[in-house]
């Protein structure tokens, strides 16, 4: 079919239901308006199309195979043969290659120039696909690692730091250098930045055999950027020490610091962990947003029923409350949510905490400091002679610390915090476990919640879709179950990259009956407490995400990487 004879775009676009023949029409009476304007441009400004429908019709119209980039994978081959520069210059991503043929996407199907180049840069036959333009740069980051402007960042910063310069620099006048001009504290921000920038809950800096590897934690998924050369590693990792108040020549033991700075508008404080491994130091940051950090008890993600229970349970005069979860799955976030909720002025709070992460206006914070005994639990019986209402314990780690925690909620007090477990009953256990008698735990205890976080489906790109009887079961809904209901997946776009975009919270909240109460007195097993907790109304992880399912909050695959699918009984 000739360029003559292809069916207009705005045909097929009526065709495939993306727009009305009214709004294409008034698109293309703009575009006359408005000569030089590309139909789908028009309609992408006027909010009636997204790129993706657009794109997805120019494939159609051009017979080209449209493709979703979000699980591509490619060859090392072909990114060998395919340099990220080209990539980045030309827009394009490569797919697969088939013989003397390689197979490339990209956005505009009559940019014949950038195919006639490919073809004489790469020696080769080149074909075409069609994908967004946010697809493909999404594709080329994942896939290459990092975003083409922070690699012209990183390479304006390394221009300045050659072989013979990082070999003559040492500590000392890494420690001297003054100024933001200085390359490497330059390198440092920019990998902090970047960092913030992509939202980015944590950086991880590893040292590799050959290579300086860094990875940011963006919604709990590790994403790998554009690194350092390994020949800098010895320069970076002193920077971060020396901004972290640690010991820059002690390179055999762990350390933990912590990092106050200012990047844009946004003061952060920053966690620092640093662990000799074979090829380096690897250091972990934990970035802390004073801004956006601490969340109110309507942002938790509480379902209406769970939101009622909890704050019954939290307003309650005495007892120990238990945040039970993984490292990472917000239960520091869930506790700090439930204080701000509590700080009156009539009421005393007084916390233990290591570290303290955020800073809470009417509350008494104290941080433990191993190195001079002072330990969660000596902290615990110096807050008691403060005479203080609440009192949040980080975590509790050892029996110590426990019984002190139980003991004070049998003397009065209301005590909140956080166990290692894999779900609420399983706390039960863990106590017992560390020595706490049974009579005091099952006295002391009101209630515990287990937590996990999910992501969220990206609100600029998720789209209608239906699942398959198998995803149903493996959730335990049925067809009937989802009528009336739809269910969404992520797509990926400039806004999210993945088609997630934020996180919140599944929770199961255990309240304590008479019953649970004579069973954790008489070490029943876990399993038997949590079907006496289900029995009693205990919604579970996974039937939470269930509900995040069914309001389009997250998705089946999403909720099944976190909650165990014995939760549910088919």
């Amino acid at each position: 079919m000739g360029i003559n004879e292809r069916k207009p775009l705005g045909k097929i676009l009526e065709e495939l239901k993306f727009a009305n023949a009214k709004q294409v029409k008034d698109a293309l009476k703009y575009q006359h308006e408005n000569p030089g304007k590309k139909l789908g441009e028009i309609l992408i400004e006027q909010g009636i199309c997204d790129s993706r429908k657009i794109t997805e019709a120019l494939a159609k119209q051009f017979n080209l195979q449209f493709m979703k980039l979000d699980s591509l994978e490619v060859e090392p081959e072909l990114t060998t043969m395919v340099p990220r520069q080209v990539c980045d210059d030309y827009k394009i991503c490569p797919v697969r290659k088939s013989g003397r043929a390689v197979t490339v996407a990209m956005s505009d199907p009559l940019d014949f120039f950038t195919l006639d180049n490919l073809r004489f840069i790469l020696n080769t036959d080149v074909e075409c696909v069609l994908a967004t333009r946010e697809d493909v740069v999404e594709a080329v980051n994942r896939i290459y690692g990092g975003g083409a402007a922070m690699k012209g960042q990183f390479d304006a910063a390394l221009e300045e730091l050659t072989a013979s310069e990082i070999a003559v620099r040492g500590t000392e006048e890494l420690e001297a250098q003054e100024g933001d001009d200085a390359p490497v504290i330059r390198l440092v921000t920019l990998i902090i930045a970047e960092a913030v920038k992509m939202r980015a809950s944590d950086i991880h800096i590893e040292p590799m055999e050959k290579k300086l590897r860094i990875r940011y934690r963006v919604d709990g998924v590790c994403q790998e950027v554009d690194s350092p050369p390994k020949r800098l590693q010895g320069s970076v990792l002193s920077r971060l020490k020396i901004l972290a108040d640690m010991d820059i020549a002690e390179k055999r033991r762990p350390q933990d610091g912590r990092i106050k700075i200012k990047i844009g508008e946004s003061h952060l404080d920053i966690r620092v962990s640093a662990l000799p491994a074979t090829h380096g130091e690897s250091v972990v940051m934990r970035i802390l947003d004073k801004k956006t950090g601490l969340l109110g008890m309507e942002e938790m993600g509480f379902h209406a029923s769970d939101h009622k229970r909890f704050l019954e349970i939290i307003k309650k005069p005495n007892g120990v409350f238990l945040v039970t979860g993984p490292t990472g799955s917000g239960k520091t976030t869930t506790l700090y949510a439930a204080l701000k909720d509590l700080n009156k002025p009539d009421v005393k709070i007084i916390t233990a905490e290591n570290p303290v992460e955020y800073v809470l206006n009417g509350i008494n914070q104290a941080q433990v400091r191993h190195g001079i005994g002072f330990t969660f639990a000596r902290i615990i019986r110096s807050m008691l002679r403060q005479a203080p209402n609440i009192i949040l314990v980080g975590e509790i780690r050892d029996k110590e610390t426990a019984e002190i925690a139980v003991q004070a909620a049998l003397t009065g007090h209301l005590v909140f915090s956080t166990l290692h477990t894999n779900d609420a009953p399983g706390a039960l256990t863990r106590l017992l476990d560390m020595g706490v008698k049974p009579f005091l735990v099952a006295s002391s205890v009101q209630a515990i919640m287990g937590q996990r976080l999910i992501r969220r489906l990206c609100n600029h790109c998720k789209e209608p879709y239906e699942p398959t009887p198998e995803e149903l079961k493996s959730v335990g809904l049925k067809q009937s179950d989802i009528e009336g209901r739809t269910l969404f997946r992520g797509v990926g776009c400039d806004q999210c990259k993945l088609g997630y975009r934020g996180r919140q919270a599944i929770f199961e909240l255990m309240e304590m009956s008479p019953i649970l109460r004579d069973m954790t007195f008489r070490r029943e097993p876990t399993i038997k407490l949590r079907e006496q907790a289900r029995i009693g109304g205990m919604t579970t992880l996974l039937e939470d995400g269930v509900r995040k399912i069914l309001d389009g909050i997250s998705t089946i695959n999403e909720v099944l990487n976190l909650a165990r699918r014995e939760d549910i009984t088919y």
